[in-house]
């Protein structure tokens, strides 16, 4: 089958059941780019996962970008990208069509305070794994908690979160890393 409609194929039925944005979709690609397809490794996907991290735009998006890039360079980003965007413009495209018909129905209500859980948890799962992936332990866990909670608690930009995080790896992999060998 030809490589460009495969992942298309993809990363369009991972865009279209994926509810919670990009990392609700974390798992999904995994299962399907790692596991079933074969695109990636392992762990080349967790370095991918760190760069369209930080990245600007859409986490989903340069996640698809950089997938597709690595099997066929342009051709494979494009295909991927519009695999990943086009579920999602459809079904808001349709949403804003009807949607001044069904906002202040109690049964979309209730819908939608319903899978607001169920969001949060599909962005806490991957979360996890990726911090497992990245072998945070004891000794290294402070890191994630002490930079989300100057996001959250002091409204540190991310951006300088990332700046400083990159700062801090080069330091260590420089002066401190090769005196622990």
């Amino acid at each position: 089958m030809n490589i460009y409609w495969e992942s298309f194929k993809t990363f369009f039925k991972i865009g279209i059941f994926t509810l919670g944005g990009g990392y609700a979709m974390i798992p999904l690609i995994e299962e399907e780019v790692v596991n079933r397809h074969r695109w990636v490794e392992k762990e080349e996907m967790l370095d991918l996962i760190a760069i369209a991290q930080s990245c600007p735009g859409v986490f989903a998006i340069n996640i698809a970008i950089f997938i597709g890039y690595k099997l066929r360079k342009t051709r494979g980003a494009i295909a991927t990208c519009l695999g990943t965007a086009l579920p999602s413009f459809l079904i808001i495209l349709a949403i804003a069509m009807f949607f001044s018909q069904f906002k202040d129905n109690p049964v979309v209500a209730a819908i939608f305070r319903g899978i607001r859980p169920a969001v949060v948890a599909l962005i806490a799962v991957p979360t996890f794994r990726l911090g497992q992936r990245a072998q945070l332990g004891w000794t290294t866990i402070w890191i994630p908690i002490i930079c989300a909670l100057a996001i959250w608690a002091l409204g540190v930009s991310p951006i300088y979160i990332i700046i400083m995080a990159g700062i801090a790896g080069y330091l260590y992999g420089m002066y401190i890393k090769p005196t622990e060998s």
